[in-house]
């Protein structure tokens, strides 16, 4: 007897020995629960056949100082998340390890190109998508009702989408049409929509005529009484404005449901498309999207292979989606049943997975080369300086376009 017991003990001690660890990092916050849910019910059981222990350390604080300074000390883990933000000037170092020769075509071709796209760099994939999001129109179906309103929807153009607003906020004077808020991360769809790109071919900026146009009419919401700057209304975001019923729209992608559930539960919201530019036709969105990606020093990166794509398989992106966490980066979940069922939260998720699609119009991920943050600055500067009435429409651009111009190269 004892010498079974004992050998029960050293076969477990082999296994245990066997089992190769790959280390996973992301951020903190809420996360942490997700992360944990979807490694206990999907990935670990999966990976426990292939002698694999996932080890899940998450970060709080500021994530991208903390990866950037473990991939310089050689103490990152395996796999991590990469922001779309930031990813090209952390693929420029070359501590990612590119993924060509892990994921076969067929593989990579299962995921949404635009998405698989903006984890590309000089030609090599570096990132595999874990989920995404866009921007999304929500709007308050008890506000419109109230002022007597007809709800926004997809035929919208700004000029009918204002008239909305106006109607409203004439009607309910405590409550303001939609909140702006002085951030290219909203206001770039609407720039979009007019065909302007933010870079030419030769990598310059350039605020053109179309970027003007839409810069006037976004910027022009509150002088017309169809909108009020966040700002004035304590708020920092349109969601924040949108759940304390201080505005009757958001442009918010999916992350707006967590917040609506806890802030505002019995709100009765509906979700539809951005409106489109009237001389376009086209409306214009983001694709805001986190990686996992390998580090290039792993010691263990057939293991982490094979723990990246359990973290991706289908299976773990309908855990993810069932319970209306993020946003699949699947194509074949495109028609996945969960977006058909009824109720507000199915309805966001679907429109903001159709957001990345043609029926976004001009979409473009959320980065801007190397630059970052540094690139958006002067416009995200120019905006507030015009709102706030600190400087008229040509002033503000001529000073932006200067601050790129030396940031970009001159035309």
């Amino acid at each position: 007897m004892k010498a079974r017991f004992l050998m029960a003990i050293l076969v477990l001690l082999g296994l245990a020995l066997a089992q190769t660890q790959v280390r996973i990092s992301g951020w903190g916050g809420t996360d942490i629960a997700i992360v944990n849910g979807l490694l206990k019910e999907v990935v670990q059981p999966k990976l426990d056949r292939e002698g694999i222990r996932v080890v899940y350390e998450p970060i709080e604080g500021d994530y991208t100082q903390w990866l950037f300074n473990a991939l310089s000390a050689g103490t990152a883990p395996d796999l991590f998340y990469v922001d779309i933000f930031w990813s090209e000037s952390l693929f420029a170092t070359g501590r990612v390890e590119p993924l060509d020769a892990y994921f076969s075509r067929q593989e990579v071709a299962e995921f949404l190109p635009n998405l698989i796209q903006a984890f590309t760099y000089k030609g090599k994939l570096y990132g595999i998508p874990k989920d995404f999001n866009t921007l999304a129109l929500q709007f308050n179906r008890d506000l419109f009702d109230e002022a007597g309103v007809r709800y926004p929807h997809q035929q919208d153009t700004w000029e009918t989408f204002e008239a909305k607003l106006k109607e409203v906020q004439s009607k309910l004077k405590d409550v303001a049409g939609l909140c702006v808020v002085a951030d290219f991360a909203r206001f770039g769809a609407f720039a979009f929509a007019t065909g302007w790109k933010p870079f030419d071919e030769k990598g310059r900026t350039v605020l053109d005529q179309n970027f003007r146009r839409a810069f006037e009419w976004y910027t022009g919401l509150p002088k017309r009484g169809a909108a009020r700057f966040a700002q004035d209304l304590g708020e920092g975001w349109t969601g924040g404005c949108f759940g304390g019923e201080k505005a009757a729209t958001a442009l918010e992608g999916a992350w707006i449901a967590g917040f609506l559930r806890d802030k505002a539960p019995n709100m009765r919201y509906g979700t539809t498309f951005l409106p489109l530019d009237p001389v376009s036709k086209k409306r214009g969105n983001f694709v805001y999207t986190v990686s996992w990606s390998m580090n290039a020093a792993s010691k263990n990166k057939q293991a982490a292979a094979k723990v990246l794509k359990a973290l991706t398989s289908p299976e773990a992106q309908q855990w993810v989606l069932e319970r209306g966490l993020a946003i699949p980066s699947r194509r074949a979940l495109a028609n996945n049943p969960y977006f058909q069922r009824p109720g507000k939260e199915p309805e966001l998720n679907r429109i903001v997975f159709q957001g990345s699609t043609a029926q976004g119009g001009n979409v473009y991920p959320f980065k801007f080369q190397a630059f970052g943050g540094d690139w958006m600055r002067p416009i995200n500067d120019a905006l507030l300086a015009v709102m706030t009435g600190q400087k008229t429409v040509d002033q503000a651009l001529r000073d932006a376009q200067a601050a790129l111009d030396r940031l970009t190269g001159g035309r």
